[in-house]
This record gives structure tokens, C-alpha cells and sequence, in this order.
């Protein structure tokens, strides 16, 4: 997850229909979408201005609102794509224009998670090449994981369950990468007090560096951190506090508006894109 980020999946906001719902999909207030559009275009610019090639996609059905967050239906690995199983009903048919977009893009499938097992991107996070870390809460289920462990286990790949707090209920969605992000081999951002211990623990003996935000800034997703290459990172500019820490510890730190992308529809930069293709720093692969 902090490896120079050089290909990447987006998709502009979808145009909503009168029959649109925004309180059902739990938006925090009426969708504004010429504001959205303005901001995902911004969003877009910043990418391009730190080298990352974007593929622009299309939703095409207007009652894919959550579509703008890529991250979550589909999971890449080097072995090519999983498609995921959504825990919100809603983001169901999401996982289908993600398999249409992979055929479109030529990477292949490596997996799919099926019934009864549940798990969304948004719960997987990289610790390192060998470690994938996923949270286990209302949107991801120990079935989902144990599959995504069977998928990732001729890579090499060991699978770590993390489990996540109850926090507001099922109702509000708190992802494991609403907690942390990797913003280079031995640095994280986190908040601490949702973290169950013994990844705490495991984040420590791996020598992890924790720079924790205050906890005035996790309601506007200072924890949620996209890194463009290891300590460069795009995050909401409604968290001067974390990334004045951020850039302490040495990173280089761009501010997005995200009044509608983000804040009101509850997903950060992370969720934003969704990862195609990084580079090893030391160009071996």
C-alpha cells in the first residue's frame, strides 16, 4: 500500500435519479452533485500531479451512489483481482461492473469471495508484501476472511484477523482502514483506541512507527490516507493537526476538498481509488 502508486481505477460521481435515496444509502445530508463532480475532477488533478496514470471509469446506473468508492468491490494482488461480497446490500451490483472492468482491463481473476462469506476492500490492509491484515466487523465476516486466506495462500500471503469494535453499529460504516493507514514499511497512521491489541502489538514488534491523530480529527477520516509513493500522501484538508504529525515524520503531505466526496458520503482518499498497479521501490518488480 505504499509503494510508488503508478496506475490507478476511479469513478466520477454518478448523476443521482429522483427514485435515489440518499438518506438509505446514510449520506449525511441531500447529494450535491455538480459540487461532487467538481471536487472528484480536483481529486483526479491531484493524482495526475504526482505522476500517477488514472483510468477514468463510468457508472452508468444512478442507484450505484457508493460506486465513487472503488476500493471495496474488487481487491488486487499480484496474482491478479478478487471480487469481493459487499456487506451493504446496496453495493451488491457494484461487484459486477468490477468484473466488467477487469475483462475491460485484462487482469485476471484470481478469486471471488462467495456466500456465506462477506468482505469489503475497506477492511484489507497490506502491513507488508507478506501480510494482509482484514478486519473482521459488519462488513466483513470470518467466512469472507478465511476464504480471502485460501486465495492468498499460494502467494504467500499470511492473512491476519483483525477484529473491529461495534463503535455506532451496523448502521455506520467502520472499515479497518478507518483505523490505519500504511504510509510506509515502518510508518503508520492510526487511532489507537478502536484497535484491538493484539494488532497494536503485531504493528509494534514489526518495528511500525504509530503516529496517532487526535481524536477530534478521526470524524473528518484523518486515518484514512492515501499514499502516492512511501511518505507521500494525499488526505481530507480538514486535518491540519494529523498532517502537521504526518510531515514531522517526514512525510510530504497534499490536502484535498472533499465536502461531498468524502465527508457526506463517509469514505476518504483510500476509498476513492482503487490500486492497479505499484512498483517496488527498488524496481525488482
Amino acid at each position: 500500500m505504499v509503494w510508488p502508486l503508478e496506475r490507478v481505477l476511479v469513478y466520477p460521481p454518478a448523476a443521482p435519479a429522483d427514485d435515489v435515496s440518499w438518506q438509505e444509502f446514510g449520506y449525511l445530508r441531500e447529494i450535491r452533485h455538480l459540487q461532487a463532480v467538481e471536487e472528484h475532477d480536483a481529486f483526479r488533478r491531484i493524482l495526475r500531479e504526482a505522476g500517477v496514470d488514472v483510468l477514468t471509469g463510468e457508472i452508468d446506473d444512478p442507484a450505484l451512489q457508493d460506486a465513487i468508492f472503488p476500493f471495496d468491490p474488487v481487491f488486487t494482488t499480484n496474482a491478479g483481482a478478487v471480487l469481493t461480497r459487499m456487506g451493504k446490500p446496496l453495493r451488491e451490483a457494484e461487484v459486477d461492473l468490477a468484473e466488467r472492468t477487469m475483462a475491460e482491463l485484462n487482469i485476471p481473476i484470481a478469486g471471488r469471495i462467495e456466500p456465506p462469506g462477506l468482505l469489503e476492500g475497506g477492511d484489507c490492509l497490506w502491513v507488508d508484501e507478506q501480510t494482509l491484515a482484514i478486519g473482521a466487523g459488519y462488513r466483513t465476516n470470518d467466512a469472507g476472511i478465511e476464504q480471502m486466506a485460501a486465495i492468498m495462500a499460494p502467494q504467500g500471503v499470511d492473512v491476519v484477523r483483525v477484529g473491529l469494535p461495534h463503535w455506532h453499529g451496523p448502521a455506520e460504516c467502520l472499515h479497518l482502514l478507518s483505523l490505519i493507514s500504511m504510509l510506509d514499511d515502518d510508518l503508520a497512521v492510526v487511532h489507537l483506541p478502536l484497535l484491538e491489541v493484539p494488532f497494536i502489538q503485531l504493528l509494534r514488534e514489526r518495528g511500525i512507527q504509530l503516529v496517532e491523530i487526535p481524536e477530534n480529527e478521526f470524524a473528518t477520516q484523518a486515518t484514512n490516507v492515501l499514499v502516492t509513493a512511501p511518505r507521500q500522501c494525499v488526505m481530507l484538508r480538514e486535518n491540519p493537526v494529523t498532517a502537521a504529525l504526518l510531515e514531522e515524520a517526514g512525510c510530504r503531505v497534499t490536502l484535498y476538498k472533499g465536502n461531498e466526496i468524502s465527508h457526506n458520503r463517509t469514505g476518504g482518499p483510500t476509498c476513492l481509488t482503487r490500486p492497479l498497479l505499484r512498483r517496488r521501490p527498488d524496481g525488482q518488480g
